[in-house]
């Protein structure tokens, strides 16, 4: 059994568009629109019973293009599905100061009966102080939190709940089976290199593939090959 045929899927169903459609554009590649794949057994129900278990408290860490903002939309619905609202957050790059819409979110102001899970891509643009406030603030008012770091460190005295990772492998198969289709334009050499080239950075290498394939296009080459 190939590694692929292992992975659990969540998220939208394969497209199909016209040949003309760009495959790697920002509408078909961003979080919540693509799928989202666990390689090594783990599932979605099970992430979210084991951020349950830890008191909805935990950390995804990966490296930059892994996966871990897909993984945060995928993990959503099924987080209020268990009784959990979600409240979700970005954090930029170098953003280190406490945001104040997390201290409103935290404090459930909108009259929602529900207990609340704070979500923040990009935990680690916090500076520690920001962090552990933040980590205090949480646990003090009952609401949880699940945050996305790329190293284990940042995520202080939160527990790991999952580590992402990227493969060539997996990003062929998006392109083959969940993209539209690119009327063969693209060649799995292309995407070789470009995984190379941005070392292993699958967002990187899909912006890449983006302007190959326009370039292609507007050459009107048939093929990769021609």
């Amino acid at each position: 059994m190939s590694a692929i045929s292992r992975f659990e899927s969540v998220g939208p169903g394969p497209r199909r568009e016209r040949r003309t459609t760009n495959p790697f554009a920002t509408r078909w590649v961003r979080p919540g629109a693509i799928r989202h794949y666990f390689a090594d057994g783990m599932n979605a129900a099970a992430l979210v019973e084991k951020l349950k278990q830890n008191q909805w408290r935990g950390a995804i860490i990966g490296p930059h293009g892994s996966g871990k903002s897909t993984l945060l939309v995928s993990l959503g619905p099924l987080i209020e599905s268990a009784g959990r609202r979600v409240r979700m957050s970005s954090l930029h790059d170098r953003q280190r100061d406490f945001p104040a819409e997390f201290a409103r979110a935290i404090r459930g102001n909108d009259g929602s009966i529900l207990p609340t899970i704070l979500v923040v891509d990009g935990y680690e643009q916090l500076g520690w102080q920001a962090r552990r406030q933040l980590r205090t603030i949480c646990r003090r008012n009952d609401c949880g939190l699940l945050v996305t770091a790329h190293r284990e460190s940042a995520a202080g005295e939160l527990p790991i709940l999952y580590r992402t990772q990227a493969s060539l492998e997996i990003v062929q198969y998006l392109i083959n089976h969940e993209l539209p289709s690119h009327g063969g334009l693209i060649e799995p050499r292309d995407v070789a290199a470009a995984f190379e080239a941005h070392r292993g950075n699958v967002r990187e290498t899909l912006f890449a593939l983006y302007d190959l394939f326009e370039r292609r296009r507007h050459a009107g080459r048939p093929s990769a090959r021609s």
